[in-house]
């Protein structure tokens, strides 16, 4: 994971998002790119929403938060030691995209040149937008997504739990996992049992395989009890000290988990540490 794409906004989470890239380029020698994620509003939609305000002042406001965006992002590297890219800057280094534009498909299409996107976790109170964003790096990119939990990581994929449910987007995110599973300390493969799964090969066959890449991973097995499976996997994640979750994103139908929940909802909504997530 030598390529890391972080959406930038101004919200509140977005230092923690900023820490969690930060840690994983540290960790990986990576080059950090910015740009600003901007939920564009029609014209025609800015004369009718803010009367008697001329476009003009529209634009200029825009232009002024398209600044900030890229001190807050530059601040933070520079604060973090992380130097800006040049022909003979050593890596960790970052970089800024200055001609992004409106609109959260940008972050699925541009996200397929990049190893990673990090990007700040969802909530049951998160805008639309939002939402929209994080949906298109997850289904539009083709790259998984490192979703950061509101308050900053101490540390990042040096203990890890692989939540192995026998599905295909599992499947894809471990083999994306893999540049970070051979750097952790810890691995270990969960289930849970009755939790929601798809048929597939056992956690068993996946300890296997990571074993045969030298990956020292074990097993580990909790009931359901009464929890939602997304909160049985927090809750076991958190047993475990772990600090990156590997997790795949809408085995079940998204329409499905819209109307019904469903793990991936649950997580996205509740993770209080970092989870890559792939579909």
């Amino acid at each position: 994971m030598k390529t890391i794409l972080v959406p930038i906004q101004n919200i509140a989470t977005m230092a923690s998002t900023l820490e969690a890239a930060t840690r994983l380029a540290q960790r990986t020698g990576a080059y950090i790119e910015g740009f600003p994620l901007r939920f564009g509003i029609p014209p025609y939609l800015v004369a009718e929403l803010a009367t008697g305000i001329p476009f003009d002042s529209y634009n200029a406001k825009n232009q002024e938060e398209l600044a900030e965006m890229h001190r807050l992002f530059e601040t933070f590297m520079l604060k973090h030691d992380i130097s800006p890219a040049t022909a003979r800057a050593s890596r960790p280094c970052f970089g800024w995209l200055e001609t992004a534009p409106e609109g959260e498909d940008f972050v699925g299409s541009y996200g397929r040149a990049f190893d990673v996107i990090v990007m700040p976790r969802s909530d049951v109170d998160a805008a639309g937008p939002h939402r929209r964003a994080i949906e298109s790096a997850l289904f539009e990119s083709g790259r998984p997504v490192l979703l950061a939990p509101p308050d900053a990581p101490r540390s990042i994929a040096t203990n890890i739990v692989i939540h192995w449910n026998g599905s295909t987007e599992q499947a894809r995110v471990n083999a994306f996992a893999m540049p970070l599973l051979r750097l952790a300390e810890r691995v270990t493969v969960l289930t849970v049992i009755a939790g929601q799964a798809v048929p597939g090969p056992s956690a068993d066959h996946i300890v296997r395989q990571l074993r045969y890449n030298d990956i020292a991973a074990n097993l580990v097995s909790i009931e359901l009890e009464d929890r939602d499976t997304g909160e049985a996997v927090l809750d076991a994640a958190r047993a475990q000290g772990c600090d990156l979750l590997i997790k795949g994103a809408f085995t079940r139908n998204r329409l499905r988990q819209m109307i019904f929940g469903g793990a991936t909802s649950y997580i996205m909504e509740h993770a209080d540490l970092p989870v890559l997530m792939a579909h």
